[in-house]
């Protein structure tokens, strides 16, 4: 299952990239080329740029190879490494688990229940903001799924 999901992640990250990519040509074609700069332009770039970098952290915490300050690691034994690395692990779970699946949630209920738009596109702001819960919940998966394999292999 967890090949799949890192499959439909990177498909949806390459998606997500291109549309970002050809944002960005068309408000500078439309800019500097046609001197009449499109209006959605910059919020649709600001706003797949929050999609890309949540759902990049999803797939990288996926990957296991998030960005860490690893200097205790190196220099413990095996099992005060293993220690550790179960106490990062719980803190991400715990971080992604109340921050961005718990206040996701209550971020996209909220934007959603007072109607607020976005100021060019007018999409209801709740749509832009579901990538919170969806990124949490796909980082807690991970996080759990490598607590469990990091488990298994050292039984």
């Amino acid at each position: 299952m967890r090949a799949k999901i890192d499959r439909v992640l990177e498909i949806i990250l390459v998606l997500v990239m291109s549309i970002l990519v050809l944002d960005v040509l068309w408000q500078v074609v439309s800019r500097y080329v046609l001197s009449s700069p499109s209006s959605f332009t910059d919020e649709l770039a600001g706003y797949l740029l929050i999609w890309v970098g949540l759902l990049g952290a999803a797939y990288v915490a996926g990957k296991n190879e998030h960005l860490a300050i690893d200097l205790m690691l190196q220099r413990s034994g095996p099992v005060r490494k293993k220690i550790l690395t179960m106490i990062i692990n719980i803190s991400i779970v715990l971080f992604s688990f109340f921050v961005f699946l718990a206040g996701g949630i209550w971020l996209v209920y909220t934007r959603f229940v007072l109607e607020v738009k976005s100021a060019a596109l007018e999409i209801p702001l709740g749509y832009v903001y579901l990538i919170l819960p969806f990124s949490g919940l796909l980082i807690v998966y991970y996080t759990i799924d490598n607590i469990l394999r990091t488990n298994k292999q050292s039984l």
